[in-house]
């Protein structure tokens, strides 16, 4: 029963995860955007979405081998969901090599968050759904 109820919840509560990590990745766009020489990332969150769920209740690979249980793994820093992180590409570069337009970050950081809050809506209307078959 419990199963059922996970797999009637994956694909938002993974799509909200993912719409966290992006949001935090584009946070920190928007943090370095005077920082010389950064280079603005970001994920094709399709991508990420189809890999999360493609991968869901298996474990990650390790792609380094770890000589202490205290080190972190080297694939959660270079990819989201199993899609990996990109560059963006840039319409106008800047003179110190930074790549952060940020029009276009804040367009995408207020798009991710509206989406994010979509996402919140519809499992919170799962979650009544579930409660009203359960108390009739």
């Amino acid at each position: 029963m419990i199963s059922r109820l996970d797999d009637y919840l994956r694909f938002n509560e993974t799509a909200l995860n993912l719409r966290a990590q992006r949001q935090q990745l584009l946070a920190s766009n928007i943090a370095n955007a005077d920082t010389p020489n950064y280079k603005a990332r970001d994920i094709d969150f399709n991508k990420a979405l189809q890999g999360a769920m493609a991968r869901t209740g298996t474990a990650a690979p390790e792609d380094l081998t770890k000589t202490s249980a205290a080190h972190l793994s080297g694939a959660a820093m270079n990819s989201v969901g199993g899609a990996s992180l990109l560059y963006r590409v840039t319409q106008q570069g800047n003179i110190d090599g930074n790549t952060v337009e940020m029009d276009v970050e804040r367009n995408q950081f207020t798009d991710n968050a509206l989406r994010y809050e979509a996402g919140l809506t519809l499992i919170s209307a799962q979650i009544k759904n579930m409660l009203t078959a359960i108390q009739g």
